[in-house]
């Protein structure tokens, strides 16, 4: 089983809203997670970025690949990958 971090948006029309989760690489974009490590907002000025680092840290020991998106937020937060 691939298990990847990536966005899932739960954003109404219009106002994107994102979670940064860790999900089986065959799951749906919205689909079926199974953890929730963090959030992404990109209508507030500038972006607010919130991670869960010692969460994200050990999902990628464990074999968790991110999403390019995702590899660019955690760039953005100083997250050491």
């Amino acid at each position: 089983m691939s298990v990847k971090i990536r966005l899932t948006r739960i954003g109404s029309k219009k106002q994107p809203y994102y979670r940064i989760v860790v999900a089986d690489s065959r799951s749906p974009r919205d689909g079926k997670f199974i953890e929730k490590i963090g959030t992404y907002d990109p209508k507030t000025d500038p972006s607010t970025i919130t991670v869960d680092k010692d969460k994200a840290v050990d999902w990628i020991k464990k074999g968790a690949k991110p999403s390019n998106t995702v590899q660019k937020l955690f760039n953005i937060v100083d997250l050491k990958v």
